[in-house]
């Protein structure tokens, strides 16, 4: 904090007392001493208010310096209350505050510093009203602002060569992003009406339209960070409750987005959000539905709609490609693909619908229940098929057995064959994230489900445990 700051450079001075070291100018207004920034004049922000902003901007771009010295940062933080109307409206603290937006070096940094030193809420006011305020809904544990603040930074993280490892279509999307200011303005407005009544998504609209307007953004970037601020839900909220194998979702999606520039940008803060509600809200299965839906979008803004008849044969063509890769006969797949309908192919991407060639292409006819297991794409949860011939109760049957299991079904795809096989394909996590290895369970899934199918006894009476505070919201 601010006064630990101050008490500590107070202190160390006392306990290693010597002379300072000799200052370095910077500009007219900073030099540096012993690797903190120092005003030149004691006065400096009573004489020159544009300075205030000008520390942070000095700051960045000498990254060697460790922080500020304790007189100067006792003068800006007196010299903050004199942030009002007219110093927001002034062309050069406009111009400075974008800069630091624009800065390739320590954004997050200094953004959080401008928080820290009280002076990103007197030069948003819409930021002071959520400055420390809780969020009650269960999956936030940050309070707003801090979790604006690390929505910039989940987005500055993006564009770090080091990081392209965790998340590499975000980085490779935000190198080739002109602009990417936009993306951290979007990220600083997208929830900062929360807590006012009403919809937050357009009370932030609001406001990011006249900061982007008064800052002198051009016409099209406003319209792109008003649109993200006003739609940042939406990309959430289709890849998680929509079918986005069904072309007519992708068709109402692509429709809403308009263009790919929004598309990528609205990919990007998604991703970021969502990593900044809490550490145990993002996994592997989230990041495959988000990208899925990003890749079919691009396509269909691209041109690229296509018959069902088309996709089906690409997507055949690609499984075919994969089961090549294990060595089985050319036609293996083929006793078990004639049974197979259009919807089933279109519901399924190749890699899923090569794995299930793979392990059914043996039991086509299976007079027992065959039930399979792997490591879910993406790497969190676990995928799990089952393979029967149709039967009362199926579908109960395997749900009461997973709930029995501890596991959430965050999926499920459901198919019948032309001679009346069940082929279902879930998509499982633990809902309490307990850290479990999922490969520990996958032999005693695929033994005790199939047992429980074949079992014929009368379906057991639903688990009734405590319910927690989270699934009752």
């Amino acid at each position: 904090s601010l006064t630990n700051a101050i008490l500590l450079q107070n202190l160390e001075a006392r306990l290693r007392p010597g002379p300072p070291g000799l200052p370095e100018p910077i500009d007219d207004r900073f030099q540096a001493r012993d690797e903190l920034l120092e005003a030149r004049r004691p006065d400096l922000y009573e004489r020159d208010l544009h300075a205030i902003l000008a520390t942070f901007l000095a700051l960045q771009r000498h990254p060697g310096l460790k922080g500020i010295e304790a007189g100067t940062l006792r003068a800006l933080w007196r010299a903050r209350t004199r942030i009002d109307r007219a110093f927001r409206a002034d062309p050069e603290n406009r111009r400075m505050f974008l800069q630091i937006l624009r800065e390739p070096l320590g954004v997050v940094r200094e953004i959080r510093r401008l928080n820290l030193y009280g002076v990103l809420r007197r030069y948003i006011p819409a930021f002071g009203r959520i400055f420390g305020q809780m969020q009650h809904d269960l999956f936030h544990v940050y309070t707003v602002d801090e979790h604006i603040l690390r929505v910039v930074r989940n987005l500055r993280r993006f564009t770090v060569p080091q990081f392209a490892h965790e998340y590499p279509l975000c980085s490779r999307l935000i190198t080739d992003f002109a602009a990417p200011e936009l993306l951290y303005l979007a990220a600083i407005f997208h929830d900062i009406a929360k807590g006012r009544g009403g919809d937050h998504s357009a009370l932030g609209t609001a406001d990011a339209r006249r900061f982007c307007r008064a800052h002198g953004l051009t016409r099209e970037d406003t319209e792109l960070v008003v649109w993200l601020v006003r739609d940042h839900l939406v990309m959430s909220s289709t890849a998680q409750r929509q079918d986005i194998t069904g072309p007519e979702v992708i068709d109402a999606f692509a429709h809403r987005v308009g263009d790919l520039r929004r598309l990528t940008a609205l990919y990007l803060l998604t991703v970021a959000d969502i990593r900044g509600t809490s550490p145990k809200v993002w996994n592997g299965w989230k990041a495959k539905l988000l990208e899925d839906l990003f890749l079919a979008t691009r396509r269909r803004l691209a041109g690229e709609a296509k018959d069902a008849d088309h996709s089906l044969q690409e997507r055949q063509r690609e499984a075919l490609a994969k089961l090549a890769l294990y060595g089985l006969a050319a036609d293996a797949q083929a006793a078990l693909w004639r049974q197979l309908d259009t919807p089933y192919f279109l519901r399924h991407d190749a890699q899923e619908i090569a794995w299930h060639a793979r392990v059914l292409h043996p039991h086509v006819d299976a007079a027992q229940a065959v039930v399979r297991t792997r490591p879910a794409p993406g790497g969190s949860g676990l995928q799990v098929l089952v393979y029967v011939r149709e039967r009362p109760e199926l579908f109960a049957r395997i749900c009461g057995f997973l709930q029995r299991t501890g596991f959430s079904i965050v999926d499920a795809r459901v198919n019948t064959t032309r001679h009346q096989y069940a082929l279902d394909s879930f998509t499982v996590l633990d809902p309490e994230d307990s850290g479990r290895e999922y490969r520990d369970v996958m032999s005693y899934v695929e033994h005790e489900l199939a047992a429980a199918i074949e079992s014929g006894a009368a379906l057991p009476a639903p688990v009734r445990g405590r319910v927690s505070r989270q699934l009752r919201h």
